[in-house]
C-alpha cells in the first residue's frame, strides 16, 4: 500500500507540472519511478503510459473549457501521426526488451535520447524561440506526430518537452498553444501503445491494483495542471517548463549513474 501513496503522490505533483507545461507528467513520473525502483522497467513504463493518458483527457477537456481555440487540420493530422507513431514506439520498446537480456541497457538507451531531447528542449525555449519553420502542408503535420508518438512511447515518458519545442519550431505557434497540441499528441500516441499492449503481450505481467492510485492521481494531476495554465501567462508557463527540464535533466543524469555503481 505504501508503494500505491508513494506513486500518488508523484503522479499527482508531476501531472500538474505536466499539463501546465504540456510535457504531460510522464518525463517526470517515469525517471522517479527508476530511481524508486518499485517495478522493472515495462511495468514503470506502463504506469507512466496511464497516467499521462488519463492527465491528457482531462487536461484536454478542461482547456477547451478554457476557452483556447485550436487550429484543426494540426490537431488533427498530427494526431494521426502520433497514433501511427505510438504504436512503432512501443513494439520498438518490446523489441530491444528482447534483445537485450538485462533491462538495465534498455534503460539506459532511454535515458541517453531523454537527455538529448531536454537539451534540445531547453536551448530552443532558452535561445531560438524566435525562429520557426512554419511547416503547412498536412503531411508535415502527420511526421512531426508520428516522431513525437515515436520518441514519446519508446522512451517510456507520454510526451516530454520536446513535443512543445518541435511544435513551436516546426509550425511557429506560440508556447501556450504548443503546450495543449502536445497533450493531445500524447493522448493518442498513449492510447495506441495501450491497445498495442492489450493486443499483444496483454496486461497480466503488470501488478494493476497499483491503477487504483495511478489513475485518481492523474485525473487530479491533469485538472489541477489545466486550471492552472489557463490563469497564467506564457512567459511563466516557459518559466516552469525550464525548470522542470533542468530538474528532470539532472535526475536522469543520476539514474544513468546509479546504473553501473
Amino acid at each position: 500500500m505504501y508503494i500505491g501513496i508513494i506513486y500518488f503522490i508523484v503522479i499527482i505533483l508531476a501531472n500538474t507540472v505536466g499539463a501546465i507545461s504540456g510535457m504531460g507528467g510522464g518525463v517526470i513520473i517515469k525517471p522517479v519511478l527508476d530511481t524508486l525502483h518499485f517495478h522493472p522497467l515495462a511495468a514503470i513504463s506502463f504506469y507512466s503510459s496511464v497516467a499521462v493518458f488519463t492527465m491528457s483527457i482531462v487536461s484536454t477537456l478542461r482547456q477547451m473549457r478554457n476557452g483556447l481555440k485550436l487550429r484543426v487540420p494540426i490537431a488533427v493530422f498530427v494526431s494521426l501521426g502520433s497514433v501511427i507513431g505510438g504504436v512503432l514506439g512501443n513494439t520498438v520498446f518490446e523489441l530491444l526488451l528482447r534483445l537485450f537480456s538485462d533491462e538495465k541497457y534498455v534503460q539506459l538507451l532511454q535515458i541517453v535520447l531523454t537527455i538529448v531531447t531536454l537539451l534540445f528542449a531547453y536551448f530552443y525555449t532558452k535561445v531560438g524561440n524566435e525562429r520557426s519553420i512554419d511547416l503547412s502542408h498536412p503531411v508535415w503535420y502527420v511526421v512531426v506526430g508520428l516522431f513525437l508518438g515515436f520518441i514519446s512511447t519508446l522512451l517510456g515518458i507520454g510526451g516530454g518537452p520536446i513535443n512543445v519545442a518541435l511544435l513551436m519550431l516546426c509550425f511557429g505557434i506560440p508556447i501556450k498553444e504548443a503546450t495543449v497540441y502536445s497533450i493531445i499528441t500524447i493522448f493518442f500516441s498513449q492510447a495506441a501503445k495501450l491497445v498495442t499492449i492489450a493486443q499483444t503481450t496483454g496486461f497480466g505481467r503488470f501488478d494493476l491494483s497499483i491503477l487504483v492510485y495511478v489513475i485518481p492521481a492523474a485525473i487530479v494531476g491533469g485538472f489541477v495542471g489545466a486550471l492552472i495554465s489557463g490563469k497564467i501567462s506564457s512567459e511563466r508557463v516557459t518559466q516552469v517548463y525550464q525548470v522542470v527540464i533542468l530538474l528532470v535533466l539532472l535526475l536522469n543524469l543520476w539514474n544513468g549513474v546509479q546504473l553501473f555503481i
